[in-house]
């Protein structure tokens, strides 16, 4: 039986998109084991998910660290004594660095609510609703050291409508974001992705 894939969460708020992965992965659609969740606040909903679902947390306060390199050293401690082969940001509001990104090289995912490379950064749903888009969506990409400028994995496509506000077109987003982050995550753990330049190649399913 081939060792299921192990998964570190980084997390820093509600944790949706983290319910998404457990729930696809109790419902023995995802072919993966999250060993940790990890939040540099104590008091998000996040933590409390994991608790429900009987999954280990662990809060490390960016505050006690002397700056993002030496966070990130400390988190790569922790992900590596789990045994984590694949790093999942799910709405972890830090700025990683080389060496996060260098322990798990096209090893770190995280998902944006808009079609990359447009809308980048903060408020991505309001940008789109001031540009004036007729479509948005979402990406899961690998992360890089630029701002959601990693290799594009999946995509999806949502209607802009003419009376959607942020709050609308976010609820719209979002429910494909819970959609297409588990699907990146199974192909992964699948051996599925392979990465060329900038492209992911998605190979076919045996």
């Amino acid at each position: 039986m081939t060792d299921l894939l192990k998964i570190g969460v980084l997390v820093s708020g509600n944790g949706s998109n983290l319910q998404a992965i457990i729930d696809r992965i109790e419902a023995g659609a995802l072919p993966a084991q999250i060993v940790c969740i990890i939040s540099n606040k104590a008091d998000v909903f996040a933590l409390e998910r994991a608790k429900r679902h009987g999954i280990p947390t662990q809060v490390l306060d960016h505050r006690a660290h002397a700056g993002r390199e030496a966070y990130d050293t400390a988190l790569v401690e922790l992900l590596r004594s789990r045994g984590v082969g694949l790093v999942v940001l799910a709405g972890f509001m830090r700025i990683v660095t080389p060496i996060l990104l260098g322990a798990f090289p096209h090893a770190v995912m995280n998902i944006h609510p808009a079609l990359l490379p447009a809308f980048p950064g903060l408020h991505a749903q309001q940008q789109a609703l001031q540009y004036g888009v007729k479509v948005s969506g979402c990406t899961v990409h690998f992360v890089d050291e630029g701002t959601d400028t990693g290799p594009i994995i999946i995509q999806a496509v949502v209607p802009v409508l003419d009376d959607d506000t942020e709050e609308t077109l976010s609820a719209r987003i979002q429910k494909e974001e819970h959609r297409i982050y588990p699907e990146a995550v199974s192909l992964f753990a699948a051996g599925r992705l392979a990465v060329d330049g900038r492209r992911v190649v998605i190979a076919p399913t045996a």
